[in-house]
C-alpha cells in the first residue's frame, strides 16, 4: 500500500504539471515577443524528448528499479521548469521547456510509476492498480491546472512556472517511498537477455505493432488539445479561466474514465474497449467543432473528453502485460509510449505551424477526427493472448 500511495501521488503531480504547460502559450509568447509557433516547437520537443527518454528509463527501471529513475527524472524536470523562467530567447526555451523538461518527464512520468505498480501488484489486482494510478494522474490535472492559472492571474506566467517547479520537487521526496520496485530476479541459470533481443522479439508480434500504431493517435490528440486548447478558446472570445477549467474538467472526469477502464479491462476485451474509445473521441470532437462555442459547450467537451482521455493507458499497458508478462514491462510499454510521444510531437507542432499560416486550428481538429477513426479500426484485429516466442525468450 505504501508503493500504491506514493505512486498515485507521483502520478498526480507529474501529470498535473504536464497538463498546465498549455496555459503558458499566450502569456509567455507575449512576454518574450515571440509567436505561438516558438512555444509550440518547445512543447513538441518536450514531447519527443519524453518519448525518446521513456524506453531508456524503462530499461533502467527493469534492471535497477524505478526509484532511481524517478529521482533522476524529477530532478531534470525541476531544472527544466526553472530554466524556462529565466529563458529570454527561443533557443533557451527549446533547451529548458523542451529538452530538459522532456527528458525529466521520461523518468518521472506516470509511465515509470505504472511499470512499478505492474510489478508490485498481483495479477488479480493489477488492472485495478493501473487504473487507480492513471486516475490519480487525472486528478492532478483537475487540481494543478486551475491552481496554476490562479497563480498566473495573481502575478505572471513566471509565478505559475515557479509553482510548477515546487510541485515537481515533491516527486523527489516521494520517490523514496516507492517500495517493492526492485527488478524481478532472473531464474537460476538463466542468461541476461539484451534489450535488442527483447525488442526484436516483441516487434515480431503483430498485435504489439498494432498497439504501437494506435497509441500514436492518442498522443497526437492529447498533446494538441493540452497545448492549443487555451489559445483556441482565447481566439473564440473566451478567457483563460474558461480554458483552465476545461482542462480541469478533462482531469476530473478522467479520474472516473481511467478507473472504469482499469476495472473493466480485467473483465472485458481491452482491444474492443480501445476501439470504442477512439471512435467516441472522433464523434465528440466533430460535435464540438461543428456547434457554437460557448462556456457550457467547452465544459461539456472537457467532461466528455475526460472520460476518454487516459482511459487508453490502463488498457494499453494491460495488453502489453498480456502479450509479454511484467518482467520487461517498463521497457516494452516505454516503447509503446514513445509512439504516443511521436504523435504528441506532431500534434503540437502541426497546431502551431498551421495556425501561423492559416490563422485557424480547424485543419488540425479534422485531422484529429480522421486519425481517431483510423485508430479505432487499427485496434480491432489485436489478439489478446500471450506471445509464445517472447515467453520462451523471457524464460531463457
Amino acid at each position: 500500500m505504501i508503493t500504491l500511495g506514493a505512486a498515485c501521488l507521483i502520478s498526480l503531480l507529474s501529470f498535473g504539471v504536464r497538463g498546465a504547460f498549455g496555459l503558458f502559450t499566450d502569456p509567455l509568447s507575449r512576454d518574450l515577443g515571440t509567436s505561438r509557433e516558438v512555444y509550440s516547437i518547445a512543447i513538441a520537443i518536450q514531447n519527443l524528448c519524453w518519448g525518446i527518454a521513456q524506453p531508456f528509463a524503462g530499461m533502467v527501471a527493469d534492471r535497477h528499479g524505478a526509484r532511481r529513475v524517478l529521482l533522476g527524472g524529477a530532478t531534470l524536470y525541476v531544472l527544466g521548469i526553472v530554466g524556462m523562467v529565466f529563458a529570454t530567447t527561443p533557443g533557451q526555451i527549446y533547451l529548458t521547456a523542451g529538452v530538459l523538461a522532456g527528458v525529466g518527464m521520461g523518468g518521472a512520468s506516470f509511465v515509470t510509476v505504472l511499470s512499478a505498480l505492474g510489478r508490485a501488484m498481483p495479477e488479480t489486482h493489477r488492472s485495478w492498480a493501473l487504473g487507480l494510478g492513471t486516475a490519480a494522474g487525472s486528478l492532478g490535472q483537475f487540481v494543478v491546472v486551475p491552481l496554476t492559472q490562479a497563480v498566473i492571474d495573481l502575478g505572471s506566467w513566471r509565478y505559475g512556472a515557479w509553482a510548477l517547479a515546487a510541485s515537481t520537487a515533491i516527486i523527489v521526496a516521494l520517490a523514496f517511498f516507492v517500495r517493492g520496485d526492485k527488478p524481478l530476479a532472473r531464474p537460476a541459470g538463466s542468461r541476461l537477455v539484451s534489450s535488442r533481443e527483447i525488442m526484436g522479439t516483441a516487434f515480431r508480434h503483430p498485435s504489439y505493432i498494432l498497439l504501437v500504431m494506435g497509441f500514436l493517435v492518442c498522443g497526437f490528440q492529447l498533446a494538441f488539445i493540452t497545448t492549443h486548447f487555451p489559445p483556441y478558446l482565447s481566439d473564440k472570445g473566451l478567457g483563460a479561466g474558461v480554458a483552465s477549467w476545461a482542462i480541469a474538467m478533462v482531469g476530473l472526469f478522467n479520474v472516473l474514465g481511467a478507473y472504469i477502464a482499469g476495472v473493466w479491462g480485467a473483465r472485458y476485451s481491452k482491444k474492443n474497449m480501445l476501439s470504442v474509445i477512439y471512435f467516441s473521441r472522433a464523434a465528440i470532437i466533430a460535435v464540438f467543432i461543428m456547434t457554437p462555442i460557448t462556456t457550457m459547450s467547452v465544459l461539456l467537451f472537457g467532461a466528455a473528453m475526460g472520460l476518454l482521455w487516459l482511459s487508453t493507458v490502463p488498457l494499453t499497458s494491460g495488453l502489453v502485460a498480456t502479450f509479454f508478462g511484467t518482467r520487461y514491462m517498463a521497457t516494452l510499454f516505454g516503447v509503446v509510449f514513445f509512439s504516443h510521444q511521436v504523435g504528441s510531437f506532431f500534434g503540437v507542432l502541426m497546431g502551431g505551424y498551421l495556425f501561423e499560416r492559416t490563422g485557424s486550428y480547424d485543419i488540425v481538429w479534422w485531422f484529429c477526427i480522421g486519425l481517431s477513426v483510423l485508430a479505432g479500426f487499427v485496434n480491432l484485429p489485436i489478439r489478446e493472448r500471450e506471445s509464445q516466442p517472447f515467453s520462451r525468450l523471457a524464460a531463457a
